[in-house]
């Protein structure tokens, strides 16, 4: 009997290798609803909880495991630097293979690493497997951050974009709003390992949901688009370089010679990657994207943002335990003021911005940042906590008011063929708006206190007085930084109705 010629290749029949990673089609009885698209957007949430979760959970449980593996901090820091590394380094290069593989594929992919990655950290018998697993938990951690704002973008289309980005933001908010408390409760009740344990099944849920909810990626074109390898690698060892000079260098000496070889490092990687993607004919990020005046200042507002937010999460915890003499339950309270005002303005925000445009939110959002770190720092060791919550709530309206309208502008500047990408690039620029945030914000202290007669390396000895003036001066610097936002946020463009594939979200 003769046998039967293979199909063709192409989009609807590719080979062997191509059938193994095409995307599955949604359940049809899920996809034929009206309200398919929010459940697009809710799955993504999934991701973007447990994510912010993790994120702030994680940061707890350091130093119960310093006494578990008897290691000195300087080792066990490394749990979260590298966690940090690894997921800056690969957001952009897993943004744009997901612009080429699928990115339902590889977010699924991504809940299935993230969950095997908590599943062995949970697990680890020694601090080297922790670290280990760490890592391939930040591979999983990329996959689902590179692609969920893209997901979210696709579904949504540009008349409902910024209010399914404000509410996936609202899932972060909430999981960073909860995860210390959480945190607290299962490392004082069932141990550290649960830290890592509690991902898994709600990981687990994210890969079915994922699986049968999520709609296959409109246009690819497998095999047809080569990735930059080389390109890829510039990029990583940039990043890895520029962040261990921002996450090190008040540690190690902004003048020693262990800091000197990162900024060497991290000057001629990121010539050589601008030279590359110049030349190829397939970039990782298309430099193009930059001329878009709402993708740059988009991206440059955003990392001066989440500086502004994490130096203000690094800095405030301090002022309450060390000026007003907070526990640190009683200071973890406080600062959810944050987080929980930035989840309830988010969805507002987001839908604002998707009938008067980004400008309007974002401009709004941080004159209002600036005004609330501007109180915070005027009202250093005034004693009153209604002043102390009421500027924590305005801070976290002001970054409410302005994220989700900034993402919304940063991705509706993007094709639909790069939205990886640009999703990429907008989450590795909050990996390195969170170190130089926290690298600034605790160079700062750590000069004034020692310019005003105190410790040089450290905060511990210096007077309450000392530490309320040089607490002061940190946050003006973060107001400066909310204020740079705010005026860059001016000159942006107008994406309204922009860029963006085909809605499941009708107007």
């Amino acid at each position: 009997m003769a046998r039967r010629r293979a199909p063709p290749g192409g989009v609807n029949s590719p080979s062997r290798l191509g059938h193994l990673l095409a995307e599955p089609a949604p359940l049809p009885w899920l996809a034929n609803r009206p309200y398919y698209a929010w459940l697009v957007v809710g799955t993504v949430c999934i991701g973007a909880f447990m994510g912010q979760l993790d994120a702030s959970i994680a940061q707890l449980v350091l130093p119960t495991l310093d006494q578990v593996f008897q290691a000195p901090l300087s080792s066990v820091e490394w749990i979260a630097l590298a966690y940090l590394l690894t997921l800056a380094a690969l957001l952009a290069p897993v943004g744009r293979l997901a612009d080429i593989a699928g990115r339902k594929l590889l977010y699924t992919i991504g809940f299935l690493v993230f969950v095997a990655g908590s599943a062995l950290c949970g697990a680890a018998p020694t601090l080297p497997v922790l670290l280990a697993s760490r890592v391939l938990q930040a591979v999983g951690a990329a996959l689902l951050q590179a692609n969920s704002v893209a997901i979210v973008t696709a579904a949504a289309g540009p008349k409902r974009r910024g209010k399914a980005i404000g509410i996936q933001g609202t899932a972060q908010a909430i999981g960073l709003s909860v995860g210390p408390a959480l945190g607290g409760l299962l490392i004082s009740t069932l141990g550290w390992r649960w830290v890592f344990f509690i991902n898994v099944p709600a990981g687990l849920l994210g890969v079915i949901a994922g699986w049968f909810v999520l709609p296959r990626t409109a246009g690819l074109r497998h095999g047809r688009q080569p990735f930059d390898v080389a390109g890829a690698l510039l990029l990583a060892v940039a990043l890895v370089a520029v962040l261990l000079v921002l996450s090190k260098g008040q540690a190690w000496g902004w003048r020693s010679t262990a800091i000197a070889l990162p900024m060497v490092v991290a000057v001629a990687t990121v010539a050589g990657f601008i030279w590359r993607e110049r030349r190829t004919s397939s970039p990782v990020v298309d430099l193009a994207l930059f001329r878009s005046r709402a993708f740059s200042l988009g991206n440059i507002t955003g990392l001066l943002s989440y500086g502004v937010t994490f130096g203000a999460f690094l800095l405030i915890p301090y002022e309450l335990e060390r000026v007003y003499n907070d526990s640190p339950l009683q200071a973890g309270l406080l600062l959810t003021a944050v987080p929980v005002a930035l989840a309830i303005v988010a969805p507002m925000s987001g839908a604002w911005s998707d009938r008067v445009g980004a400008r309007p939110p974002t401009v709004s959002g941080m004159l209002i940042a600036t005004l609330a770190l501007t109180a915070l720092a005027l009202t250093v060791s005034a004693d009153n906590a209604a002043v102390l919550v009421v500027a924590l709530a305005a801070l976290g309206v002001g970054l409410g008011l302005f994220t989700p309208s900034n993402n919304s502008a940063i991705m509706g500047s993007a094709p639909p063929t790069r939205l990886g990408v640009a999703g990429g690039v907008l989450n590795m620029m909050r990996s390195l708006g969170t170190s130089l945030g926290v690298a600034l914000s605790g160079t700062v202290l750590a000069i004034s206190l020692q310019a005003l007669g105190g410790p040089a390396t450290t905060t511990v000895g210096a007077t309450t007085a000392q530490f309320a003036v040089a607490m002061r001066v940190a946050l003006f610097v973060l107001a400066g930084m909310a204020l740079a936002a705010c005026l860059l946020s001016l000159p942006r463009g107008d994406v309204r109705g922009g860029g963006t594939e085909h809605a499941l979200i009708e107007g």
